[in-house]
């Protein structure tokens, strides 16, 4: 059940703390959503401290990420200054991952600094998205808050607007959900507008559950040579999995991946495995690591934890299995 109560919140961010330290290789997404749940339930002073526990560890993977939850953060609970000297940081940074840009872009638009935001939102729009073709659905949120923004601001609809119009699938037209005047309609007696608005809100509402309810990546296991030696050492029923030698198995799963998308299977991607995660998963399912069945279950929960490569890969970027080669040089060639 979702908790609703600042107890029961309180309670999802301690079970999250204590599987964290169980299982230290998925300590970032686990602590982020117990900084989550904290926050929810009003203690951001202990969201802080998960967030500045996350940026003083070496392994965590995406700090940017970390710096722009703790500035918006901040800022809900009166470190304005802090707030704003780590957004100047997360922008300065120039991540390639539009999730900071979004985040920093909201709290400013949240604080009234539309125009800061709406500098912040192009910035990130300008770096990731790709105009040639349809940008890839986590730049999309990107394009949908600077639409906002800019109606907010009353500022004409440019290339970028039109470009959101597109790709925004509600029924509700954007500039419809985005008008400044909505929220008037709220206060509103006459039970048309109402009736109106709530139609509107429901519309939106749809489409940020269609957003959530987007299936997780089609993962096919990869396994570093290191980590498939050991496992195949550890567990010799598991050997039968993977015959052959490690540039065998790759092979395979580049196959495996080809195969999937020629049958018309889409959101397909890579995670890479190790042998000290494949055992904590294995005793979170109670099963044996050598039961063979688990193996797709443990890329299925990779993928889940936002640990999944995207497939393919553009040809000049780096290839899927580590070799530092690119992909139209390595496996995506032939």
């Amino acid at each position: 059940m979702r908790p609703d109560t600042p107890a029961d919140h309180t309670a999802a961010a301690e079970r999250l703390e204590r599987t964290a330290e169980q299982y230290p290789e998925d300590a970032e997404q686990l602590l982020l959503q117990a900084a989550a749940y904290r926050e929810l339930s009003g203690d951001r002073e202990r969201a802080t401290a998960y967030y500045d526990r996350l940026l003083a560890a070496d392994a965590t993977e995406h700090p940017i990420l970390v710096r722009a939850l703790k500035a918006a953060n901040l800022w809900e609970y009166g470190h304005e200054a802090e707030a704003r000297a780590i957004i100047t940081g997360v922008r300065a940074a120039a991540p390639r991952d539009p999730a900071p840009w979004v985040i920093v872009a909201e709290a400013l638009e949240t604080h009234d600094e539309l125009q800061a935001a709406h500098e912040t939102f192009s910035e990130g729009a300008a770096l990731l998205v790709n105009r040639a073709n349809d940008p890839a659905y986590e730049t999309r949120p990107l394009l949908f808050g600077r639409h906002r923004v800019r109606r907010l601001l009353g500022a004409p609809h440019d290339d970028w607007d039109f470009l959101a119009d597109h790709l925004h699938g509600s029924s509700v037209p954007l500039d419809e959900l985005h008008d400044p005047k909505r929220v008037w309609s709220l206060g509103s007696e006459n039970p048309a507008e109402l009736r109106a608005e709530i139609n509107r809100l429901q519309a939106e509402l749809g489409s940020y559950r269609a957003a959530l309810s987007r299936p997780f990546p089609v993962a096919v296991l990869h396994w570093p040579a290191e980590e498939l030696r050991e496992l195949t050492t550890a567990f010799p029923a598991l050997a039968t999995e993977y015959p052959g030698t490690h540039a065998d198995h790759l092979t395979r799963v580049e196959a495996a991946l080809r195969e999937l998308s020629a049958s018309g299977t889409a959101n397909l991607g890579t995670v890479t495995a190790t042998v000290p995660s494949y055992e904590a998963f294995a005793a979170s399912e109670a099963s044996p690591p050598e039961e063979a069945s688990l193996l797709p279950q443990y890329a299925t929960t990779l993928a889940a934890r936002g640990r999944a490569l995207p497939w393919p890969p553009a040809v000049t970027d780096a290839c899927w299995c580590g070799s530092g080669r690119t992909y139209g040089e390595c496996h995506g060639g032939g």
